[in-house]
């Protein structure tokens, strides 16, 4: 247990210069004008030195799914922040993602936030989340980029796949761009929801070949896509996480 609160507080202290640093010059750099590119390089950087910190690593199955210079919709199941450290550590791509607009209030990380084109979702305003969310696909089709939303909506809070929300479909569908399923394993025990103990760990993330949404239904579309999700964990529920494929790629390595 003392190990697991040291390991939290050397994250958190590195996360919080982390943060003051990259968050901080991305912050001026908008001020002046800056966009695009240069704000996926600093979001990564950010979610590796998190990973790094906390002794955990990432690790990337099937990347050659996502082709540069294409835009895709990058749907991912939400078990740990960690998700957002591997994912974000792994992209070769421009990304954005999409997530609840309570992320803007946290001083620094919010301004960060915004400043590098994430997306902000009003969970209890629909008609404003539609428009985020038709928002996110005219940034994708105008810079050529990945957005990443969290199927559940939210982080799931006993680490088993959860109800899908319809927004990431719908908008699928609006912009004829396709899904990739995104599976991430081996987050949730880093840190659980109940406690800020932190055990390190491997997270294996799965970039599924792209779901073209066009000719399915809504129903159709989303059932296609929990099926990739449900059949990779069956597969990998036998996977040893400290033992990935000599090809895969690594992110949160000192």
């Amino acid at each position: 247990m003392i190990l697991g609160v040291l390991r939290a507080l050397w994250m958190i202290f590195w996360m919080f210069w982390a943060t003051l640093f990259i968050g901080g010059s991305a912050v001026v750099m908008a001020l002046f004008g800056v966009r695009g590119h240069v704000f996926s390089v600093m979001s990564r950087q950010w979610a590796r030195t998190s990973l790094w910190a906390s002794g955990s690593r990432a690790v990337a199955h099937g990347l050659e799914n996502v082709q540069p210079g294409q835009p895709f919709i990058l749907v991912a199941n939400h078990v740990s922040w960690f998700d957002i450290f591997a994912i974000a550590g792994l992209l070769p791509v421009d990304f954005h993602f999409v997530a609840k607009k309570e992320l803007e209030k946290v001083p620094i990380f919010g301004w960060a936030w915004r400043a590098a084109g994430h997306i902000s979702i009003d969970r209890g305003n629909r008609e404003r989340a539609v428009q985020s969310l038709r928002r996110a696909g005219e940034q994708m089709r105008a810079q050529k980029s990945v957005v990443v939303i969290f199927a559940e909506g939210t982080r799931s809070r006993t680490g088993r796949l959860q109800p899908f929300k319809k927004g990431a479909f719908v908008l699928a569908q609006e912009t004829e761009i396709p899904i990739i399923p995104t599976i991430v394993t081996g987050s949730y025990d880093i840190m659980r929801p109940d406690t800020f103990l932190v055990r390190p760990a491997t997270i294996h993330v799965w970039f599924e070949p792209p779901v073209d949404p066009r000719g399915l239904k809504g129903d159709e579309l989303v059932e296609r896509v929990r099926d990739v999700f449900v059949h990779r964990l069956e597969a990998t529920e036998s996977l040893p996480p400290e033992d990935p494929p000599p090809a895969a790629l690594r992110a949160g390595e000192a």
